[in-house]
């Protein structure tokens, strides 16, 4: 079981987490001989700042770090220089005899052109690297306090889904059914925010799928897409009725602290074929499987061609992480952003370590019934997996 003791004060035990953070970043740095990055992105500057700035992190590997920040500009410490603009940080670097970096790591997969070009150009004989496979490299093996925040949101998660069969009447729809669940998580102090990796990744809170639509094909990667209420955002519900005969599932994110919990539960609406139940068992056999064999040194892909051939076994091949358009993979790490390393499908080679965070998520949808499957939230330790989501597991009747 992992846990952590904080610190006497609060602001303590944030400025040891975050030094531990910055330190995990230089060692990564250290071994690539890069001598400093500059952070701007939102995600990364909550990890290694302990909040959203708007600013820079200019991180050194000899350990001196500095925070340039435009907005807000109420903030004040020895390390903390408000500026008007980036360029202002090359003339803080020369006034103060910092001497130039050789090498400079920038968010190159994240930052927009323009941007990442005037970072740049404050340092013209430089080499300019991508920094953004480091940082999440960093960020995917995880602190004590880290999972400790998990952990926290995976009990608001748990109770906030222990709570939806009582909000279910006869005649809902998708829509209504998931604005009532986003409700229950709102007053569990769900932050709202579903925060995604990639500039083709976006979703609200999460999805709620019912009967055909959770067979319809979306443009993003998750494992079930749903045709989505708007063009501008296919995926997820789509207004459609909560009928006899067809299962639900719900897979509402669970962002309570910033540390983005995964889980997905399913519900029948009145009597459901036995099909359903089997493909559900096959499941949570996929699962228990996985969970068995996920522990330091195990390779993702091995997993996940695991779970393939017990799917073959089953017969639901067709229908396995989609029907139309399937997922090419059962899970994937989270953290501040849903969709971490690591992730378990064919071809990534990445060994488990421990304090990784990962959600698995084997699915089936089945024409004119719906979604069946699980999702859970889990944690490498030094000798297996800790699942962090303790919720019932079968097809919950509603």
């Amino acid at each position: 079981m992992y846990s952590f003791t904080a610190p006497k004060s609060k602001g303590q035990m944030l400025a040891t987490e975050l030094k531990i953070r910055r330190n995990k970043i230089r060692v990564l740095m250290q071994q690539k001989k890069i001598d400093a990055a500059i952070i701007t992105c939102n995600v990364n500057l909550l990890y290694t700042c302990g909040q959203i700035v708007s600013g820079y992190l200019y991180l050194s590997v000899d350990g001196a770090d500095h925070l340039f920040i435009k907005r807000p500009n109420n903030l004040m410490g020895e390390s903390i220089h408000p500026i008007r603009k980036v360029e202002q940080i090359k003339t803080f670097l020369d006034q103060n005899n910092i001497p130039t970096p050789q090498s400079v790591m920038l968010e190159a997969e994240e930052l927009p052109y323009t941007e990442y070009m005037r970072i740049a150009a404050l340092f013209p004989t430089a080499d300019i690297v991508n920094g953004t496979p480091l940082i999440h490299e960093a960020r995917s093996i995880k602190t004590p306090i880290e999972i400790g925040l998990f952990q926290e949101a995976a009990a608001a998660h748990v109770r906030a889904y222990q709570q939806i069969p009582s909000i279910y009447h006869r005649g809902m729809t998708d829509r209504a059914f998931s604005i009532e669940i986003e409700h229950l998580m709102r007053l569990e102090g769900s932050l709202g925010i579903f925060r995604i990796f990639g500039r083709s990744m976006e979703i609200f809170m999460g999805s709620v799928l019912t009967g055909d639509n959770a067979t319809q094909p979306s443009p993003y990667d998750f494992a079930l897409g749903g045709q989505g209420a708007d063009p501008s955002l296919p995926v997820g519900f789509n207004g459609s009725k909560l009928k006899e005969g067809q299962t639900v599932m719900v897979d509402i994110g669970g962002n309570f602290n910033g540390y983005i919990c995964d889980m997905s539960r399913v519900f029948s609406i009145g009597k459901i074929k036995e099909e359903a139940y089997a493909a559900h068992q096959v499941c949570l056999a996929v699962q228990d499987k996985i969970a068995a064999l996920a522990k330091p040194g195990a390779i993702c892909q091995e997993l996940y061609h695991t779970a393939i051939e017990m799917v073959k076994k089953s017969g639901f091949t067709a229908y396995f992480m989609g029907m139309e358009q399937q997922a090419k993979f059962i899970g994937h790490g989270i953290g501040l952003e849903i969709n971490e390393s690591p992730v378990i499908a064919p071809r990534i080679t990445t060994e488990l370590q421990p304090g990784m965070v990962f959600a698995l998520e084997p699915k089936i949808v089945l024409p004119q019934i719906g979604p069946v499957g699980i999702e859970n939230s889990w944690v490498v330790t030094n000798t297996g997996v800790e699942k962090l989501t303790h919720c019932e597991e079968s097809i919950l009747p509603l």
